[in-house]
């Protein structure tokens, strides 16, 4: 089952296009219901302290799981847990990755911590869309994002190969404290990333007003 997460932060609503379908199980952390709803999508559950969300706002219909304002996770991360307990598979995160830097470096790391349960998750605000990868090989399709970056979280990797874009790589050696492989381009309809090993985020990207 896929899951649709959406929260807080800007997102860039005309460069979305991947919506929920039947049968996916459509979640808002708190503030994120707005953004939800300026995409006219309407989320069953809403999850969250409210501290940005009045309940006055919860759509007619939706279950409210509140949570404490001292609590020991994120909203995100609570929606996250919903929505794994509720059979999820598959999670896209609507949001979340601009505004506060603590909590768009806790959103990746929830990335992070979906991919090594084995459960396939992305980020997108419309801007750009992460995912985490471990030492995999992934094909990126051009569509509509201009940049592409692989960003080391181990502090090494190793035997990196990009294909298919404006600066190719071949057998090369990334470090988590020298960032050299970002901002590159894909120069046809695809690109070829293959990490032999080592941990990294797959960043794409555009330019947005």
């Amino acid at each position: 089952m896929k899951a649709f997460i959406y929260v807080g932060g800007k997102i860039y609503r005309d460069n979305i296009t991947s919506f929920p379908e039947e049968g996916d199980l459509v979640i808002a952390a708190d503030s994120g219901l707005r953004n939800a709803r300026s995409l006219g999508v309407t989320p069953t559950k809403v999850v969250g302290d409210l501290d940005s969300l009045p309940e006055s706002e919860i759509p007619k219909g939706a279950e409210l799981i509140r949570l404490k304002p001292e609590k020991d996770v994120t909203d995100t991360q609570a929606a996250v847990e919903l929505a794994v307990e509720l059979g999820a598979d598959r999670i896209e995160i609507i949001g979340g990755l601009s505004g506060r830097l603590d909590h768009t470096l806790a959103n990746l790391s929830v990335l992070e911590d979906l991919t090594r349960r084995g459960i396939y998750a992305t980020a997108c605000d419309g801007g750009q869309r992460v995912r985490f990868v471990n030492s995999s090989s992934v094909l990126v399709g051009k569509g509509g994002y201009k940049y592409l970056s692989v960003v080391a979280v181990d502090e090494k990797l190793k035997g990196v190969e990009i294909d298919g874009c404006k600066y190719n790589l071949k057998n090369g050696t990334v470090t988590r404290r020298l960032q050299y492989a970002v901002s590159n381009e894909i120069e046809g309809n695809c690109a070829l990333v293959y990490v032999k090993k080592g941990a990294y985020y797959l960043i794409e990207s555009r330019d947005c007003q």
